[in-house]
C-alpha cells in the first residue's frame, strides 16, 4: 500500500526528482520509479544496504543508491546543490528530527516539493501517556518540532503507522518575513494578486475554441490549453477530425466539444460561437488557426486561388475575431491569438514544386514553407494576419481584450515528410540555425502564454517561433 499511495502523491506534485532517507522496501522504490518521467531520478540513502538490495536496484538507471552515514550524504547533497520535489523519510525515529532539520534549514526543496515521513503515529501510541519507548518520545518531538515550524503545515494519514506529508506554508508567515530585514514586500515577492507565476499561467476555468483543429499544429494547441485547463472547442471542416481530438482530450480527463465550421462563412462562424456559448456560457481564448496553402507561381496564380487563400487565412481569421471579439469586448476580457507564418517576414523564389493542397480549415500550419516555394497568396495573407492582429490588439486592449499571433517555421508534418519534398527539406533544414523543423509541441507552450493572464501586457504582437530561420 505504501508503494501505491507515494505513487498518486508523485503524480499529484508532479515529481520528477525524490530523496528517499532511510530503508524502505524495494518494490516500494521500483513502484516510485516507475511513477517517475524518463528524466526522473531517486537519490536512495541509506546507512547500511545488504548485497541483495543492492543487486535489486543495480539496473535501475532512475535510482542513485548512496550507503552510508546519511548525515554526509545530506552534506554532499547540499553541496552539489540538490534540490528535490519529494523527501520520504523512513528512519530510525531518533534521527527522523536531524534529516527533517537539514532538509528545511539547508533548503533542500524545490518549491511546490512535498516531504512525506513515514511512521508518525506509531499506532497511536504517540498520543499515550506515560510513554517512556525512546522511538515514540522520537515521533512525539518529530511531529512536535514540525507543528511549530512556522514554515511548514502538515497532515497526518492514519494509514499503516502514520505517514506525515508536509510543504512549505503557501504564504510565509508575518514572523518569518520580518526576521528578513532586506526582504521586500512587493507583487514580485508575493505574486501578481498573490499568484505565483506558473498559476498566473493556469487556464482553469477558462473557455476556449480552436479553429483548424482536428490535426497538426492545432490539433497540439487544442491539447496546450487543454492541459493548462482550459475547456476546449475544437473546430475543424471535417466533424470526425474535430470528434477525434476532442476524444484525446476528454481521455484526459479535459473537457471538450466538437464542432465542425468553415471559417470563411459568416453563418458558420456565428453558429461555432452561439454552439460554444450555449455549452459553456461564454468565450475566454479564440485561437483562430485555421489556414490553407495553394502554392503556384505569381504570374501563374489565379484570382481563384487567390480569392480561395484570401477567404480562409485572412477574411475567415476576420470573421473568427469579430464574432469572439463581441462577446470578449462586453465581458470585458478576451484573449484572441491568431496563427500567422514566418513566411510572412521572409521572402520566396525559386520553386522546383508546385504542388495544390486544399484540406480546408483543417490545414493548420502544416505548410508554412518558405524559400523555395512559390506561395504569394499565401505569404500576403499571412502578411495580412500580422497586420490585422497589429491593428484589432491596439484598439481593443483597453477594453481588456489582448490580440496576438503566432508566426511559425516550417513544421514537421507528415506532408513534410513525403517523397517529393525530401529534397527540399534537406535544403530548408541548411537555412535553420537550430538545425531542425519544428514539432508541433515546440508550439504549445507559446499558446498557453499567450492565452493566459501572465501575458496581460502584452498586445498585437508577432510571436515568431521557427529556430532561428528568419535571421539568415
Amino acid at each position: 500500500m505504501q508503494g501505491q499511495i507515494l505513487r498518486m502523491f508523485i503524480h499529484m506534485v508532479r515529481a520528477r526528482k525524490i530523496l528517499l532517507i532511510g530503508n524502505p522496501k524495494g518494490y516500494t522504490i521500483s513502484a516510485i520509479a516507475k511513477e517517475l518521467p524518463g528524466d526522473g531520478k531517486i537519490f536512495f540513502c541509506a546507512e547500511v544496504s545488504s548485497q541483495e538490495e543492492c543487486d535489486y536496484f543495480s539496473d535501475g538507471k532512475k535510482i542513485n543508491m548512496q550507503v552510508g552515514p546519511v548525515a554526509d550524504t545530506l552534506k554532499a547533497l547540499h553541496a552539489e546543490d540538490e534540490h528535490f520535489d519529494m523527501v520520504f523519510i523512513d528512519a530510525d525515529q531518533r534521527n527522523a528530527v536531524q534529516y527533517y532539520s537539514f532538509v528545511m534549514d539547508n533548503h533542500l526543496l524545490s518549491m511546490d516539493a512535498v516531504i512525506c515521513v513515514e511512521n508518525t503515529l506509531m499506532k497511536g501510541q504517540v498520543y499515550l501517556e506515560n510513554v517512556s519507548d525512546e522511538n515514540v518520545l522520537a515521533v512525539r518531538k518529530l511531529n512536535s518540532v514540525i507543528n511549530s515550524d512556522p514554515r511548514v503545515e502538515q497532515v497526518i494519514l492514519p494509514v499503516q503507522s502514520g505517514l506525515s506529508l508536509i510543504r512549505r506554508s503557501p504564504v510565509p508567515p508575518d514572523a518569518v518575513v520580518e526576521s528578513l530585514t532586506q526582504v521586500v514586500k512587493d507583487d514580485v515577492f508575493w505574486g501578481c494578486r498573490q499568484r505565483r507565476i506558473l498559476e498566473r499561467l493556469c487556464l482553469d476555468g477558462r473557455v476556449a475554441y480552436v479553429t483548424g483543429g482536428g490535426q497538426g499544429i492545432g490539433r497540439a494547441f487544442a491539447h496546450a490549453l487543454g492541459e493548462a485547463g482550459a475547456k476546449v472547442a475544437v473546430v475543424d471542416l471535417v466533424l470526425a477530425k474535430a470528434e477525434a481530438v476532442a476524444c484525446e482530450l476528454s481521455l484526459k480527463g479535459i473537457k471538450s466539444l466538437a464542432l465542425a465550421a468553415d471559417v470563411s462563412k459568416p453563418e458558420d462562424v456565428q453558429r461555432m460561437v452561439d454552439a460554444i456559448v450555449a455549452r459553456w456560457g461564454t468565450v475566454h481564448i479564440a485561437c483562430n488557426n485555421a489556414g490553407i496553402n495553394l502554392n503556384s507561381a505569381s504570374e501563374e496564380t489565379s484570382l481563384e486561388e487567390w480569392d480561395k487563400t484570401f477567404n480562409v487565412n485572412l477574411r475567415g481569421l476576420f470573421l473568427c475575431c469579430q464574432a469572439a471579439g463581441r462577446i470578449m469586448l462586453n465581458q470585458g476580457y478576451g484573449k484572441i491569438i491568431n496563427t500567422a507564418s514566418m513566411a510572412s517576414l521572409i521572402g520566396v523564389h525559386s520553386s522546383s514544386v508546385s504542388s495544390v493542397v486544399h484540406t480546408g480549415v483543417t490545414l493548420s500550419c502544416n505548410f508554412y514553407i518558405p524559400h523555395p516555394q512559390k506561395q504569394l497568396a499565401y505569404n500576403a495573407s499571412k502578411a495580412g494576419v500580422v497586420k490585422l492582429t497589429q491593428t484589432l490588439g491596439t484598439e481593443w486592449i483597453d477594453r481588456g481584450v489582448k490580440v496576438n499571433c503566432i508566426s511559425p517555421g516550417i513544421v514537421d508534418t507528415p506532408l513534410i515528410r513525403s517523397r517529393e519534398l525530401r529534397p527540399l527539406v534537406r535544403r530548408w533544414l541548411a537555412t535553420i540555425p537550430a538545425g531542425r523543423l519544428a514539432q508541433p509541441t515546440d508550439l504549445q507552450a507559446a499558446v498557453v502564454y499567450l492565452a493566459s493572464e501572465a501575458s496581460d501586457y502584452m498586445t498585437g504582437h508577432n510571436l515568431v517561433i521557427e529556430g532561428g530561420q528568419s535571421l539568415w
